[in-house]
């Protein structure tokens, strides 16, 4: 049997939910194919979303029209904001998930978006005509054929589960790997490889002492992930903090012998900033404890996740080490941790807009680039998504530069640097990370998918009324005098030093022990304004502070990206032979023939190109 789409995502995880999403919601007639129709959007690994750079990342995903920000807002079980004693461009949010409610949740909005289908199966050959991918063939025997092809199979593909010596096929627990794909898409020239991911032991936490535990709380304040209001309707919930010691160390140690990192049987790459338990022991012997997160599954599960506790090591030295803990002495698991080997293809084969250089209409998105993390792969699934959508329909390319968004940054590390290990953002990977904040991400991206189709009406009217609120906010404290003697008094109350004489508003509110709200206590004008914001008040206030506060800054990164803007708008894709330009070092040669950077910018972020050949490049572009 044949099925014809506008649009064939294959993969249900993070990423295929919001290719889909935005595929089907831009008007194509879209298929998603799942192995499972009930692990949709399933969290494989923390039951949570977020965290440093993450977090802006969903919120960016949210300023585009996706439900991730939505979805983690609705079956949230305790928020935070991380880094607050940091500047804004560091603070991140992050929300531990009730991971049941999370997969329903986005399966009801999944199956009531028009123009949206969904199968059940598993894709196991790519159908390529004329260098085109057209169509794929499923392990039921089904044919699908599709404009577009948007594969985000997670860890699925060639799936190897290890626990100690025991090696089980698969890509998640208890979930079969898809078989056949990726040799019928590297029969065409793609190149793949294989990452090592996984994941930590799950204990009932009847069997744990949390008396002997740090209890971590969430924050109450009006911080939340989606830009729409959604009220956080399950009951909130804490974390509880412990660490490992020498005795547990010791306990791995003994066991590293039956350790699949070390003794051969993994030969993959895993992600340097998420190590396993007996790499962490290895690397860092020094340390004799280390930090582990108790984090709750759910609203009402028992089930506690072990963050910090990953391991491929033999379930029974994996509980003979977390019963050296005295809050889990007596620890119950539910399932040990699990090492997972999996096929990635080589994401410098792929456009900005996550379509493949090799095949057309063939687009990735998520771990199969080589990516880590839940966050990650829905970025990219929204743009692979988006720009399916955008060449069917005849219009631009959509792609966000750098200095736009995290998401940016993210596609564009893949496609010009590639990836040696598991990718996962920081904030560090920003070159731009003070015009990246969470904060703004609707300022920066809303208006994009209004354009798009993407972003309702009502979206963009509230972030118009907000802008709008948030610059008289400014306008008026840049503008509004103070006297010395009507504000000394709030000073001193504040903690910082009196005036000698008036000044603008303006500048007290730039003192670090000063806030908005602090000082409007002392200025009847500034409360009578602020009182006017209603519901919106949090937000605009902090949107106005920060502009106020970190103005400087905010400028010259601005300044900055305009300069480097420059080389972005300078198009070098097809107009150099570089094999033959002497030159060019020998290096930046390989490099760019390879890659084949769609400008010069792309082309300076390129490992291996340096400046001088940057010069070279300059000079031949504008003759």
């Amino acid at each position: 049997m044949i099925f014809e789409y506008d649009i064939l995502v294959i993969g249900a995880g993070h990423a295929g939910c919001e290719a889909a999403a935005a595929a089907a919601n831009l008007g194509m007639k879209t298929c998603l194919m799942t192995i499972d129709m009930n692990k949709i959007a399933q969290m494989s690994c923390n039951p949570a979303i977020g965290g440093i750079a993450k977090g802006q990342i969903v919120r960016e995903i949210d300023a585009l029209g996706g439900y991730m920000g939505f979805v983690t807002d609705s079956t949230s079980i305790q928020f935070r904001m991380l880094n607050r004693s940091k500047g804004p461009a560091m603070w991140s949010p992050r929300a531990q998930c009730d991971r049941t409610k999370f997969s329903i949740l986005w399966r009801e909005i999944l199956e009531n978006i028009p123009n949206l289908h969904m199968w059940q199966d598993c894709a196991t050959e790519l159908i390529v005509e004329n260098k085109k991918a057209v169509g794929v063939k499923t392990q039921l025997g089904a044919e699908f054929r599709a404009k577009s092809i948007i594969i985000t199979a997670g860890t699925f593909l060639n799936g190897l589960m290890h626990i100690g010596k025991v090696q089980i096929e698969g890509g998640r627990i208890a979930e079969p790997a898809a078989k056949g794909l990726t040799e019928s898409i590297i029969k065409h020239g793609i190149t793949s490889g294989r990452m090592k991911t996984g994941t930590p032991v799950r204990l009932d936490k009847r069997s744990i002492n949390l008396q002997l535990t740090d209890i971590q709380p969430g924050d109450t304040d009006f911080h939340s992930f989606s830009f729409d209001k959604v009220e956080r309707s399950l009951q909130q919930k804490p974390c509880w903090g412990c660490y490992t010691n020498p005795e547990v160390h010791e306990t791995l140690r003994d066991g590293l012998a039956d350790s699949p990192l070390y003794n051969g049987q993994i030969q993959s790459i895993g992600p340097r900033y998420c190590p396993s338990i007996e790499t962490k022991i290895v690397t860092f012997a020094e340390r004799d404890r280390h930090l582990l997160f108790l984090e709750p599954e759910g609203e009402t599960t028992q089930e506690i996740y072990v963050n910090g506790f990953s391991s491929s090591l033999p379930m029974d030295i994996q509980l003979n080490a977390l019963r050296k803990i005295p809050a889990l002495k007596d620890a119950v698991a539910y399932r040990p941790g699990y090492a997972i080997e999996y096929d990635y293809f080589d994401p410098t084969q792929l456009r900005h807009t996550l379509e493949s250089k090799i095949i057309e209409n063939l687009y990735f998105a998520g771990q199969v680039n080589g990516t880590t993390g839940y966050e990650e792969a829905a970025g990219q699934g929204i743009i692979a998504g988006i720009n399916a959508a955008q060449k069917i329909k005849g219009g631009e390319e959509f792609v966000l530069h750098r200095n736009e968004a995290y998401i940016g940054v993210l596609i564009d590390d893949l496609v010009t640097k590639g990836v040696d290990e598991p990718y996962r953002m920081f904030t560090s990977r920003a070159e731009y990370r003070i015009l990246l904040r969470a904060d703004n991400a609707d300022s920066r991206l809303t208006e994009k998918a209004y354009k798009l189709g993407l972003a309702t009406e009502k979206r963009y009217q509230r972030l118009q009324y907000k802008t709008k609120k948030r610059d008289e906010i400014i306008e008026f404290i840049e503008s509004f005098s103070v006297k010395a003697n009507l504000i000394n008094e709030g000073l001193e109350t504040l903690g910082t030093t009196p005036l000698t004489r008036g000044c603008k508003l303006a500048s007290i509110i730039e003192r670090p022990q000063v806030t908005i709200e602090g000082i409007a206590k002392f200025i009847p004008a500034l409360e009578s304004r602020l009182s006017r914001l209603g519901d919106d008040r949090d937000e605009i206030v902090e949107s106005a502070e920060i502009e106020i506060k970190y103005r400087g800054y905010i400028e010259r990164e601005r300044e900055l990206a305009q300069k480097m803007q420059r080389l972005e708008n300078i198009r070098i894709k097809g107009r150099f032979d570089y094999n033959n330009l002497e030159s060019l070092s020998t290096e930046a040669r390989q490099k760019l023939t390879t890659i084949q950077p769609e400008t010069l910018a792309q082309a300076s972020r390129i490992p291996g190109v340096s400046p001088s050949d940057i010069n070279v490049l300059l000079v031949l572009a504008h003759k």
